[in-house]
């Protein structure tokens, strides 16, 4: 079973639609005993990183997604969700987040368009593929919006880039943690597949 985190943020039934969608057995929950011995967790999300951080405070769901991951469990960010993955974000002044990809999250250049939104590039690493991009070619179009980047602390976190005024990291991994900027759910054939690919790092299918 693939647990969709609920934390009363973002667009929960959406992102569990396209799991049920790829042939997964989908569950969306706030249950601690459930996200424990889930096969793989999703923390997706919508909207600001500080709200975010209080509702998962406030489900008391952090101490269940550190065992998770802990336990080797995959973890996999979406939008909002892929931004409380790292240790502190500036939106709004400075907030905490879960530090499980050491780096924070910054905004975009004010010379920008801002929220960044609509279809982009993901740049693939020239070096070596990570098996949530299987099968994905480079430059695959996905869909974003977002006025935040996370800029992680290791180089070699981000796995997938997007250029937006300057490359930023689309797609970032720490172990068994992953982070995606963009929406996979609403990025058509190609986000399907990279939510199947995460189904099958997690052994769900």
């Amino acid at each position: 079973m693939i647990a969709i985190i609920d934390y009363k943020m973002g667009n929960l039934r959406s992102v569990a639609k396209a799991f049920e969608t790829v042939g997964a057995q989908v569950e969306v929950t706030a249950s601690a005993n459930k996200l424990r011995k889930a096969r793989g967790l999703i923390l997706p999300g919508v909207g600001a990183f500080a709200a975010g951080m209080r509702h998962l405070r406030k489900y008391k769901l952090i101490p269940s997604i550190k065992e998770a991951v802990e336990a080797g469990r995959p973890l996999l960010g979406i939008c909002l969700g892929m931004q409380l993955l790292f240790s502190e974000s500036e939106e709004h002044g400075t907030h905490k987040g879960l530090d499980l990809i050491p780096g924070r999250v910054v905004r975009f250049d004010d010379r920008l368009k801002v929220p960044h939104m609509g279809w982009n590039q993901l740049i693939k690493k020239p070096t070596g593929e990570d098996l949530i991009l299987k099968g994905i070619p480079n430059r695959t179009y996905f869909y974003f919006v977002h006025s935040y980047y996370a800029k992680p602390k290791s180089r070699n976190a981000a796995i997938g880039m997007c250029e937006y005024g300057k490359n930023f990291c689309a797609i970032a991994r720490k172990d068994n943690t992953l982070g995606i900027q963009f929406h996979p759910e609403k990025s058509s054939d190609c986000g399907l597949k990279i939510l199947k690919n995460f189904c099958k790092l997690s052994g769900e299918i």
